[in-house]
């Protein structure tokens, strides 16, 4: 189930967007007609994927296309006239938005959606590595923090207080980490 929102105030371009993404695995669309509310309903959900369609009243859709790429772990497609993509392409591409061209021809769209999900689960894939590696280093502290509790209060070398920690582990059949935890508590 992937999250779409969509950044248009034009009724037929509305239409348009959630007829094409009704045909993709994008089933959660939601639909903005302003800058502000957009940056609202981002806050408020994680979104795979964000359509923007330029013009839009009161903000620039180039600069709401960078603030949401910047700020969130979304896809950006930023849809703009043909005669300003190349130029509107160079300031936003460093950003990650995609651009595309208006009128809009379906083919490039679903182009652009495609290479928009395939950077999505790129990110997503870099996400999840990042929260291991992450629960890894939180485990290191917590162990590293009950070594020196066990150095200033056991006397123990910190190869002691190491090997006491492991085999601890060992012997009650729990992680180095739980172990760590409750000498945390009992010492702190």
């Amino acid at each position: 189930m992937s999250r779409a929102l969509i950044v248009c105030d034009a009724p037929k371009g509305v239409e348009y967007f959630k007829d094409f993404l009704s045909q993709t695995e994008y089933n959660e669309l939601t639909v903005v007609e302003n800058g502000e509310e957009a940056k609202r309903k981002i806050v408020e959900f994680d979104y795979d994927l964000c359509l923007i369609n330029t013009p839009i009243r009161g903000v620039s859709g180039e600069q709401l296309s960078i603030d949401i790429a910047e700020k969130n772990i979304c896809q950006v497609i930023l849809f703009v006239k043909a005669e300003y993509q190349d130029e509107v392409t160079e300031r936003v591409e460093n950003f990650g938005v995609i651009t595309v061209g208006k009128p809009i021809n379906r083919q490039l769209l679903w182009g652009a959606i495609k290479l928009a999900k395939v950077a999505q689960r790129r990110l997503d894939m870099v996400k999840q590595e990042n929260k291991k590696l992450q629960t890894k280093l939180d485990s290191l502290k917590t162990v590293s923090k009950a070594k020196c509790l066990l150095i200033s209060y056991e006397g123990m070398s910190e190869e002691e207080a190491h090997k006491y920690i492991e085999r601890k582990a060992m012997d009650d059949r729990v992680t180095r980490t739980e172990v760590a935890q409750y000498i945390i508590h009992h010492y702190g």
